[in-house]
């Protein structure tokens, strides 16, 4: 329970952080008139709305099972979590390249640039802020592993959204600075339509990524290999069991399905059988509390 609560923490920091980076970034895009500006305005209410999303999809995962969903409604929140990364590409990326190249064509001047700047360094500390308390909750979670392992093997999508939001926020704050320092020095604001265009090819590749990860949790995806071996070994070292021949897990958003067939030791039938598999389903649950649904099939043969 604690790190769906702690989840929930990591998007509440970075919606608040998020909105007031837009408020800023738009009043200082309609003053100084800087592509770079607009671009990062619309990223940051982009997220603001993706945050809102995540925020839906996980209260809707809390659903009990019905008859329709007799496994519940964890999987809604890979959906919701797909629909962000589209629109991460949608209208963060796709507006910010579009605003780039009509910046190219119109070559508007900007005006205000220091206050373009003063905006931009605020953001960046915001945005540093809220990839802090992201990045807390996915050391609690990584372990020893690298952050591009954690990524790829992860099955926590609302942390890889706020992961890849705060990450592309944060380079592409710096790819504005760059842009709009560039322009201030030279007088060219070629340098600011481009960096909307960079801001824009960022988002892009950030989503694209993002939406790889969560569409193989919207098709369904084993538990964390990490959590996939050590319940195969947990189910291996119980007395009762003699051999298991499969183990099958499921992610279910914050939930775990596992389905089991093993053999059981000894010449066990009747009400004793019962009795043993219900003992091993039972210590498994306690020592692997994120495991909701268990299946286990007693057999002989593979």
């Amino acid at each position: 329970m604690s790190g769906k609560a702690d989840s929930v923490r990591t998007i509440f920091l970075a919606l608040g952080a998020n909105f007031a980076i837009f408020v800023a970034k738009l009043v200082a895009a309609l003053v100084t008139g800087s592509g770079s500006m607009l671009a990062e305005a619309v990223h940051s209410l982009a997220d603001c709305g993706n945050q809102v999303l995540l925020l839906i999809g996980m209260h809707q995962a809390r659903r009990a099972p019905s008859p329709d969903h007799p496994l519940g409604y964890g999987m809604v929140v890979y959906f919701w979590s797909f629909l962000v990364a589209l629109l991460l590409f949608s209208v963060g990326g796709v507006f910010s390249i579009y605003e780039g190249l009509h910046k190219l064509e119109t070559h508007e001047p900007l005006r205000w640039p220091w206050l373009a700047v003063g905006v931009l360094v605020f953001g960046l500390a915001a945005e540093a802020f809220s990839m802090w308390g992201c990045l807390r909750e996915v050391n609690k979670a990584r372990g020893n592993r690298s952050l591009w392992r954690w990524f790829r093997d992860s099955r926590q999508s609302e942390l890889i959204v706020v992961f890849g939001e705060d990450l592309a926020a944060l380079l592409g704050l710096a790819f504005a600075l760059a842009a709009v320092l560039a322009t201030l020095l030279t007088g060219d604001p070629a340098f600011d339509a481009a960096g909307s265009i960079a801001i824009g090819a960022l988002l892009c590749v950030v989503a694209v990524f993002v939406a790889r990860e969560v569409a193989s949790l919207l098709v369904g995806q084993s538990a964390e290999p990490v959590l996939h071996a050590a319940l195969t070994e947990f189910v291996r070292a119980q007395p009762e069991v003699e051999r298991v021949f499969n183990l099958i897990t499921l992610q279910l958003g914050p939930d775990v399905m596992v389905a089991t067939k093993a053999q059981m030791r000894g010449e066990l039938s009747g009400d004793g059988l019962i009795a043993a598999i219900n003992r091993v389903e039972a210590v498994m649950k306690a020592r692997f509390p994120e495991i909701r649904w268990s299946f286990f099939e007693p057999d002989v043969a593979d």
